[in-house]
């Protein structure tokens, strides 16, 4: 929830701010205890926020609210893992942090790593003021001996840059992290993830081990199976697996991303996307090719579907020209399936 400053020259009663400010926390926190009350209360809040889920997904969120247990979520592209978790936030209304996988992903870049710029320009400063820093020290041992009482502040809170990892444990009143496709990581990276997933806390060498403030991150790690995910880190999580939906829950995710589409044209695309899935294909469409291809047919006014038309939209839910070609030739028999189920 955006936050309202006074216009300038405008006085600012801080104890008036503060307590809008806690209201607005109170709110949050009596919202998210009446969403996660129930796994039925959960489906219906994520249907409210156009998110169509089985009791399966719903179930797996429930479970991870309460037990504060990390999900791992896996299946193929584009049925809505990513999409899971950006609702979750935007439902239990927690800021969304995310941290995008891929190969040689490092602690510097997913947990903290130092201002070097920052510590540059102190070590220029100390350098400068180095004869009132040593001014009365009695030898090299007490001189050496101040030295590393500066020394020390270079690797100090005021120059610590925290990642997406860092600033979740940070987050006061909780959040949701995102770790999005994590198997596009090393197996180093994945072990990185361990400590955070089991206790919520990091350990930094420098400073010590930072722990997740009053309410820990609830977390989501997305999988596509392009690569086989540790035992260790399926153990510290719930898993959840969402396959390609049915004609109904595909039906039903249409009309709530889609509502303008006509109900017989919402069906008969879907039969069609459906019959495609069963085809030998390089990459099959999945829910967001389904929900680009409804917006597609809308903005041309289609109004039932026809082999001329469907040729022109293949590259809209096919993403190789093989199969662009290898369907081509079924697109009439496709077509008429479709519209005369």
């Amino acid at each position: 929830m955006p936050i309202v400053l006074p216009k300038q020259g405008a006085s600012v009663n801080l104890a008036s701010f503060s307590a809008i400010q806690g209201h607005r926390v109170a709110e949050t926190a009596v919202n998210i205890e009446r969403v996660t009350e129930s796994v039925e209360a959960l489906k219906t809040g994520f249907e409210a926020h156009r998110y169509i889920c089985s009791d399966q997904i719903s179930t797996a969120v429930y479970l991870a609210y309460h037990l504060r247990k990390p999900v791992l979520i896996e299946g193929p592209p584009g049925v809505g893992k990513t999409e899971l978790a950006k609702t979750a936030a935007t439902m239990l209304g927690l800021p969304l942090i995310r941290l995008q996988c891929y190969e040689g992903l490092d602690e510097a870049k997913a947990i903290y790593e130092w201002k070097y710029g920052k510590q540059l320009l102190y070590t220029q400063v100390l350098k400068e003021t180095l004869e009132e820093v040593l001014q009365g020290a009695r030898g090299f041992a007490e001189s050496v001996s101040r030295l590393h009482e500066f020394g020390d502040i270079f690797f100090s809170e005021e120059f610590l840059e925290p990642r997406p990892l860092l600033k979740a444990l940070r987050e006061e009143d909780g959040c949701v992290l995102l770790i999005d496709e994590v198997d596009k990581s090393d197996h180093e990276f994945e072990s990185l993830l361990l400590e955070i997933l089991s206790d919520f806390q990091v350990s930094i060498p420098e400073i010590g081990t930072v722990k997740a403030n009053r309410e820990p991150p609830m977390v989501f790690l997305t999988s596509n199976n392009t690569r086989e995910i540790s035992d260790a880190l399926k153990r510290r999580c719930l898993h959840l697996y969402i396959p390609f939906p049915d004609a109904d829950l595909e039906q039903r995710i249409i009309h709530a991303r889609v509502p303008e589409i006509p109900p017989e044209l919402r069906r008969q695309l879907v039969t069609f996307i459906q019959e495609l899935r069963d085809l030998d294909l390089k990459k099959v469409p999945a829910i967001s090719e389904t929900i680009d291809w409804a917006r597609t047919l809308l903005l041309l006014h289609t109004e039932t579907l026809d082999p001329d038309l469907v040729r022109d939209t293949l590259n809209v839910i096919l993403k190789f020209q093989e199969d662009i070609e290898n369907v081509d030739v079924e697109v009439p028999v496709l077509t008429n399936k479709a519209v005369k189920t």
